[in-house]
């Protein structure tokens, strides 16, 4: 499933606290969809890297209670005891950690209790894993507790990202040069000893990298060490290529009628024009930046106008768009 229909997945069966388990290699971006789905949804998020826990870190520890004679657990302080709260309790890497930290967490997810701790009925669990396919550190799920869950297969999917991207405010070059090449959004082998490759989530360190200002002498390498010296060389190569990209604002401002039809540029310009006319929703700055895509290719001016239109973009109220549809007509 692409990313945007695991997201609507989880929000409609969130109301039925039906148990979860997203599978999915690393990096692709898990963990982050699942906690956006509970700031959507505006419940609380708890997240539990079970490969840190002992058993006894779910169970909780036992202590002897003198007034009743008997012993009891103490639960962990980390699970919710609000029995009005709701939120999305989140164990992630859970096929990673031991089978006696398993054990606990089929107790918790069979029972939704553990030991004498019972999780408030408005809270629904979701697990996430990588496949065993992949070559991490993972154990094999008893069949009881795989049976407990609802399993969903998560994709990376490109167009899902970029949307994503844009919502973030990714730098436009990343959007750009992955639109131009979006085989390169993943580039995980489990066959290939690789220490650092292409993912969602070191495409995400990159766009950190890029906002500090980097060391030009030591860019290629730190990028490197995020997505591999072999996209990173790629990457640097189209930043390159940017340096024909004139300043967008003479293209907002109506000054530049035209630029060079070299592919690369043009999937940064179109990037780039949508993440600032996303942030600034100006009229004249719309209106300009339509007429200027009557000197692009077609293919890239439908482009142009679907990148601005998915991101909010009022085009429709634009004093250009009735020519603008006449001319493009035929492509849509």
């Amino acid at each position: 499933m692409k990313a945007n229909e695991i997201t609507q997945t989880l929000k409609t069966l969130f109301a039925q606290k039906l148990p979860l388990f997203l599978w999915g290699s690393p990096g692709i971006g898990k963990s982050s969809i699942v906690k956006q789905v509970a700031d959507d949804l505006g419940v609380d998020f708890i997240d539990l890297r079970l490969t840190l826990l002992d058993p006894t870190d779910l169970k909780g520890i036992p202590f002897f209670d003198k007034d009743q004679h008997q012993a009891v657990w103490a639960p962990p302080s980390f699970l919710p005891r609000d029995p009005d709260s709701s939120g999305i309790l989140f164990l992630d890497e859970i096929n990673a950690a031991p089978p006696s930290v398993q054990a606990s967490a089929y107790q918790l997810v069979l029972d939704r209790q553990v030991g004498e701790y019972r999780l408030p009925d408005s809270w629904s669990i979701v697990a996430a894993g990588n496949n065993e396919s992949d070559r991490g550190v993972v154990y094999r799920m008893p069949s009881p507790l795989a049976n407990r869950f609802v399993h969903l297969e998560m994709e990376v999917d490109f167009d899902a990202w970029k949307a994503w991207a844009y919502r973030t405010d990714i730098d436009p070059r990343i959007i750009g040069f992955l639109g131009y090449k979006p085989d390169l959004l993943f580039q995980f082998d489990p066959n290939e000893a690789q220490k650092a490759f292409a993912t969602p989530r070191s495409w995400e360190y990159v766009d950190k990298i890029l906002r500090t200002s980097p060391d030009p002498h030591t860019l290629f390498e730190t990028i490197s060490g995020a997505v591999s010296p072999q996209v990173a060389t790629e990457f640097l190569s189209f930043l390159k290529v940017l340096d024909q990209l004139p300043p967008i604002e003479k293209i907002l401002n109506g000054e530049l009628k035209e630029v060079p039809h070299d592919s690369q540029i043009l999937f940064a310009l179109i990037s780039s024009l949508a993440s600032r006319l996303k942030q600034t929703l100006d009229t004249d700055e719309i209106n300009h930046t339509l007429r200027f895509s009557y000197t692009l290719p077609s293919e890239f001016a439908v482009m142009l106008l679907k990148e601005l239109q998915q991101n909010g973009v009022p085009v429709e109220k634009s004093q250009e768009w009735d020519r603008w549809v006449e001319k493009f007509s035929y492509l849509l």
